[in-house]
């Protein structure tokens, strides 16, 4: 009877012992699940959001997707000379991303890309990439309507362009303030990527005010950036997936705003890699009003050459502050600077555009890219820690204060280039009496049908002399659509002379 009670004793604390070690499992397993359970609670925070009720409601794209995909189009540009691809001359770390052209011979060369309607009566903004050196642009629209485009003008500076169809009350986005959008801020990539059309992906910004030095422009003199390159480069970067072909797309905030436009990617490979790059809103809508009221852009320029303050430029430099932008000098052009003449001087750093804080030499490009000449802006320099507000008058790039208005536009624009007098010491040394120097090459005729380069002294058109660049226009004035004209000049350091003939 004894040996039954041991043998029921030792069973009933064996049982006691398995029940604690299972429950002491079960709540370490638990634990666990409790862990991985908080981990992923941010996740699905972030899968709400407050709706105009505010109500707490699941994040849906689908309204926002729906009206940004009616107001992208697809763009294809037909060249009926083939040109090299630009992505040839872009580093291979950042890439545009637009369809390469298709080149056989005998055949014109095709690229494809996207625009974004900005209003209902059919104008289009894309990227200047999308349609340089164009022959025809062709647009399809959501519904799968096409027709042809009107190129209205382009800016290689900020790589944006503006076109034209024929169409009325056709869906648009409208901007909103790209200063007001912040890091982490869900947006949406639309555009036609790889010709599949209408695609759109989801993701947040993940900077701003990348310079990633991918658009190649070229003008010479200082006016605030390199003697080498014009560009204005400060972009909204995004992981929301692009590739080729959504070059030109738009970039949406959740409720459909126009922040962006899709114009470059980081990647190895020319395809997505987790990196995009949109040109801000703020700039888009201010380069697109002027393309449409002037047919040109109207730039301001405050004539500096700037760095971006860093730690190394600042012990170098003595410098008090840690963020801005630095006057490295004023370049060739120091005359004509706007800055120097309202007491900026070498060596300051500029913190503040109009109270807006300046963190880097991109911000200022950005800011001052925005406004015209005749402009005034108050500048906030800190000079050797003290900090002085000088007001800037914006010049053009030539010096002047005042804007080219579309009625005073010379006859020059569809072919692309811009002329200057040459001085008279330079005409002696050339051993001509006269002539009108090309001073910038943009898109256009002469470019993309001649080999016509920046410098090339024009002195004779049509067999006429010619010695200033009004009488170039006048000549220009008279032609008609279709004419024939020769071109006929020489270089500073070529003897000989060069003969060129294109139609106008």
């Amino acid at each position: 009877m004894k040996r039954f009670g041991s043998l029921l004793l030792a069973a009933m604390l064996g049982s006691v012992i398995t029940i604690v070690a299972t429950q002491w499992l079960v709540k370490d397993q638990q634990t666990g699940i409790k862990i991985e359970h908080i981990t992923g609670a941010p996740a699905s925070q972030v899968a709400y959001t407050i709706n105009d009720q505010g109500q707490v409601v699941p994040l849906d794209f689908t309204g926002t997707a729906e009206k940004a995909t009616k107001a992208v189009v697809h763009i294809r540009s037909i060249q009926e000379k083939s040109a090299r691809s630009n992505q040839q001359q872009v580093p291979d770390a950042f890439r545009f991303f637009f369809d390469e052209p298709f080149e056989g011979q005998g055949r014109p060369s095709q690229s494809t890309g996207s625009g974004v309607i900005i209003n209902k009566d059919g104008y289009i903004v894309t990227n200047n990439h999308v349609v340089d050196n164009a022959d025809l642009v062709r647009v399809t629209l959501y519904d799968n309507r096409e027709v042809n485009a009107e190129v209205i003008g382009t800016d290689p500076d900020t790589d944006l362009a503006m076109i034209k169809i024929n169409e009325k009350d056709l869906p648009y986005l409208s901007f909103v303030n790209s200063d007001d959008s912040k890091v982490g801020q869900w947006v949406l990539a639309v555009g036609n990527p790889f010709n599949l059309n209408s695609t759109v992906t989801a993701g947040i910004i993940s900077a701003k005010g990348r310079n990633i030095n991918v658009i190649n422009s070229g003008h010479s003199g200082a006016n605030g950036q390199p003697a080498s390159n014009t560009a204005i480069e400060s972009f909204i970067q995004t992981d929301a997936a692009i590739n080729p072909g959504n070059s030109g797309g738009a970039l949406v905030d959740i409720n459909g705003g126009l922040l962006g436009i899709n114009t470059a990617i980081a990647s190895p490979t020319g395809s997505y890699s987790g990196y995009g790059f949109a040109v801000p809103s703020n700039i888009v809508s201010k380069i697109t009003e002027d393309l449409i009221s002037f047919g040109t852009v109207q730039r301001g320029w405050l004539g500096i050459e700037i760095r971006s303050v860093t730690s190394d430029l600042a012990k170098e430099n003595d410098l008090d502050v840690n963020e801005g932008a630095f006057v490295a000098g004023f370049g060739d052009a120091a005359d004509q600077s706007a800055a120097k003449a309202a007491g900026i001087k070498e060596g300051d750093v500029v913190v503040k555009l109009d109270g807006t804080a300046i963190k880097s030499s991109s911000a200022l490009i950005e800011y001052v890219g925005r406004k015209r000449p005749g402009d005034k802006i108050e500048v906030t320099v800190d000079r050797k820690g003290k900090i002085m507000v000088l007001p800037v008058t914006l010049k053009s790039r030539e010096g002047k204060t005042t804007i080219v208005k579309k009625d005073e536009k010379p006859e020059l624009a569809s072919l692309g280039w811009e002329l200057e007098e040459v001085d008279a010491k330079v005409l002696k040394r050339m051993e001509i009496t006269g002539g009108v120097k090309v001073s910038a090459l943009t898109n256009g005729k002469i470019k993309r049908y001649t080999d016509i380069r920046e410098g090339f002294v024009i002195t004779h058109i049509d067999d006429v002399a010619v010695n200033s660049v009004k009488a170039v226009d006048e000549i220009l004035k008279k032609k008609k659509t279709g004419d024939l004209i020769t071109i006929a000049g020489v270089y500073e350091d070529y003897p000989r002379e060069y003969i060129f003939a294109l139609r106008m």
